[in-house]
This record gives structure tokens, sequence and C-alpha cells, in this order.
């Protein structure tokens, strides 16, 4: 089983691109460029073992290349284990772009990604995440037809954060059912990091519930939106990790969870709709244990949305992908009985479940 160990920010450096690609795994790994638009993609496809990879295509401003390289490989390792987990009959896959999305996206900026993600006939599924939209998908869906996440009127499921967002709020509801022996969230005291879509979509579940709720984003017009229609307790980044709180839930990007902002956190349970919270799987799962912190993995509670996204594939459904995204509840308490019965921590016992199914159909005769 690869551990977090073998793929920190030093051994990801030291190893160089192949090196990179074979201690997680993947199977390919696309490069793409396109001068007249500006474009530079990386496609990470992890596993194809469970059916084609599907994972979305994340826009970011990323300090250099080796970020970008390094983030589309643990998102895509990711994504095969949260598809595997769900019981989805998909692999794992992710995009990257790298660049500014409000100086560079464009109807034939979209097009052409559309084009390089046609390219590779099926083995990758993209769709929306950070910083791209249904309206993208949208552009991309007129070069290719192996794309989620599209909208209503073009026979998609339209946002996916709606689902992520149920998804995470179950699973935070089975967390604090075996921190506090009840699910209810009244009184309990939340603090979402990141209120982009996801991060909007629990903070009103999480009010509705009658939690209270503090919020905190680099965005400060994302902040004042949603205090001025929603009763949210505005923070400051920087201290958020000191807040006297129940419940932390990390909705922006991933790694928060290290050395430092454990030791700071004084909350019973962390529940999150970010990919990769752990900035080292072994060193910082153990941390939590250790603080008696009930952590639900990332890859298990965020899982709605890619849900929402293969009910696409043969015909979308809007009542299946919710009976789908509602078992995270029931599975999310399964992996915690899984990790107490077997001595880990609940992020290795969900990748232990995920990796076996894996395995196991690895062993059949060809792929998808």
């Amino acid at each position: 089983m690869l551990t977090q160990q073998e793929i920190t920010q030093e051994t990801v450096n030291k190893a160089g691109v192949f090196g990179q690609i074979d201690k997680l795994g993947h199977e390919q790994v696309v490069f793409c460029q396109d001068r007249e638009t500006g474009l530079k993609a990386i496609i990470a496809v992890h596993s194809s073992i469970l059916g084609p990879a599907l994972g979305g295509t994340r826009f970011w401003n990323y300090k250099n290349e080796a970020e970008a390289l390094r983030d589309v490989l643990r998102l895509s390792r990711g994504m095969s284990y949260k598809n595997s987990i769900s019981g989805i009959h998909l692999g794992g896959g992710k995009a990257v772009i790298i660049g500014d999305p409000a100086k560079l996206s464009s109807e034939a900026f979209w097009r052409r990604y559309g084009q390089f993600v046609n390219s590779l006939n099926g083995k990758y599924y993209t769709a929306e995440d950070v910083g791209t939209s249904t309206a993208d998908m949208e552009y991309v869906s007129l070069e290719t037809k192996y794309v989620a996440g599209k909208p209503d009127y073009l026979g998609g499921g339209g946002d996916p954060s709606p689902f992520t967002a149920y998804g995470v709020y179950l699973g935070m509801k089975a967390a604090a059912k075996k921190a506090w022996g009840t699910d209810s969230l009244v009184g309990k005291k939340v603090l979402v990091e990141g209120v982009g879509n996801v991060g909007t979509f629990l903070t009103e579940r999480l009010v509705a519930e009658g939690a209270i709720v503090y919020v905190c984003d680099l965005n400060e017009a994302k902040l004042k939106a949603l205090a001025n229609r929603l009763p949210v307790n505005v923070v400051a980044p920087g201290i958020a990790y000191d807040l006297d709180i129940d419940i932390y839930a990390p909705c922006a990007m991933g790694a928060t969870l290290d050395t430092d902002n454990i030791e700071r956190l004084k909350c019973r349970v962390i529940a999150g709709a970010a990919n990769n919270q752990l900035e080292d799987e072994l060193e910082h799962g153990k941390m939590l244990i250790d603080k008696g912190i009930v952590y639900a993995p990332d890859f298990l509670i965020n899982a709605g949305g890619v849900i929402n996204c293969y009910m696409e594939l043969g015909g979308y459904n809007r009542d299946r992908a919710m009976v789908g995204t509602e078992r995270i509840y029931d599975r999310t308490l399964e992996i915690f009985a899984k990790a107490e019965a077997e001595g880990l921590t609940p992020h290795f016992a969900a990748l232990k479940l995920a990796e076996e199914r894996i395995a196991a159909i690895a062993k059949l005769s060809g792929k998808w």
C-alpha cells in the first residue's frame, strides 16, 4: 500500500517526472499545450481498472509547473480511491490547467481543451472542479462526448457541488455520531474553511439544521455575500485553527492538516470537502487519533459530486444520484468500525477497502 510518506514534496522533487508517476502507480500522464489560446494542461490517468477514469478539471494559478504536476498526480490517485470506495464503475483521473481563469477562459480555450480530452478516446472523462463551471463543460462537450457535469438542458446533471456538499454533510453527521453518540448538529460549532460552491451549499445545510457556523475564505467578496444572507460568523483565516469549535470542515485546497495546524485545532471532528487534507497520510492520521479527533476521510465523504457525474454516463437520473450519495452516511460508519476493529486510522481503513476492490477487479481478464 502506498503511504503519504512516499509522496512528500521532497521525494516528489527528487524523483523526477517518471519517478513520481512510478511511485504513485499512474498509467498515463498527458501534457497539453496550445499557443493560440494559452492553454497549458496536465491530464493524469491513475487507474482504469474499474472503468474509464473520471475526475474534474482544476483551473488554478499554480506557482510553478512542478506544483501543478504534484497536484494532478495526488488528485488523480485520490479519484481512484474515491470512485472505488463509492462502488461506482469508474477509474481515477484528474486534470489541471495552469493559469488565471479570469484571463484565459474563452470558448476557443475550452473547445481546444475538449479536443485534448477527446484524443484519449474515452480513457478519461472530465468534469468541473475548482475554477471551472458547467458553462465551461458545455464548451468542452462541443468537442468531445467524454465529459460530465454538463448543464441540465444538455441532459447532464448540472453543477455537482450540491451533491458533494450533501455527501460531506452526511459524512459529518456520521462522524458526529461516532464522536458524541448522536448525529445531531444542532448547537454544534462548525468552522467551514472555504466558501466556494461546495462550502456554500454545506453552510446552508448546517445553518438549516441549527449549527453555529463560522466561515473563512481568502475571497472577501464571497464571505460578505454569504454573511449578508445567512447567520454565519466570519473569521480571519489566520486565527481559524485556534477557534474553540466542535467540527472543522476544510473545503478549500488540501494539506491543511499538517503538524502545526493539528496541534492548534480544538475540535472533536474533522469532516470536509477538500481533497488530500492530510499533508502526510501516516503521520498526521496518527496525530488525529492521538488527539482524540474523529476524522472522516475526504475521498470517502466528498464523493457525492462524482457519483452525480457518474449517473450522467448511462442517462442521467437525479433520484439515483441522490440515493447513491445518501449511502455515504452508512459507509462512513462502516469505515469507523473497520478502523477500530483492525487498529487502523480511518484514512487507511478507507484506503484499504478501496484498494481491495481495485485489486479484486484487476485479477479479472481484460479491462473496460
